[in-house]
């Protein structure tokens, strides 16, 4: 069995505050949802740590208070925390929540992923890559990755638009 990077992380209770309840008049088609923060971090909350079978929202390395959503302008931000600053994860986990989010968001929005200030060694270069478009594309063409980033996501949950979170990337890849 491979060395854990973070053998005993800290686990934290996650948030009391509940997933958004999907109304009937989001299913209108004639008006454009309004994405907030709460939506946003409902759809990476979620996400199950590479190393770990905890939940980002579990090991804190995903918060409400660090996804921003600027609906009229269609750009989302998240900032994530690695749990240790040495980890060698975060770019996969990074991958995994912008994976998340395309597959979820209308594609009306640009999605700015990065580590949080200060909270990893290497921020600006794991920065780079999950920000670069034709790195993400390259990485979502590596079979061996893409398996392990769908391992990763929770699948069991559809979408707000109707979806399964896979449709839209099999339709793309």
């Amino acid at each position: 069995m491979p060395e854990l990077i973070n053998a005993n992380p800290t686990v934290y209770i996650p948030s009391k505050q509940s997933y958004r309840v999907t109304r009937a008049e989001d299913d209108n088609d004639d008006v454009d949802d309004v994405i907030d923060s709460q939506e946003v971090f409902d759809l990476i909350r979620a996400i199950s740590d590479p190393e770990h079978p905890l939940t980002l929202e579990q090991l804190n390395v995903t918060r409400l208070e660090h996804v921003t959503v600027d609906d009229k302008n269609s750009h989302i931000a998240v900032e994530f925390t690695p749990t240790i600053p040495h980890c060698s994860m975060a770019t996969l986990i990074g991958l995994c929540i912008r994976v998340r989010l395309l597959r979820s968001l209308p594609e009306r929005f640009k999605v700015d992923i990065n580590v949080r200030k200060g909270t990893h060694q290497s921020e600006q270069a794991v920065n780079k890559q999950l920000n670069d478009k034709e790195r993400v594309a390259a990485a979502l063409e590596n079979r061996h990755l893409l398996e392990v980033v769908n391992q990763i996501n929770p699948s069991k949950f559809v979408n707000a638009f109707g979806r399964r979170d896979n449709d839209k990337m099999s339709r793309d890849h």
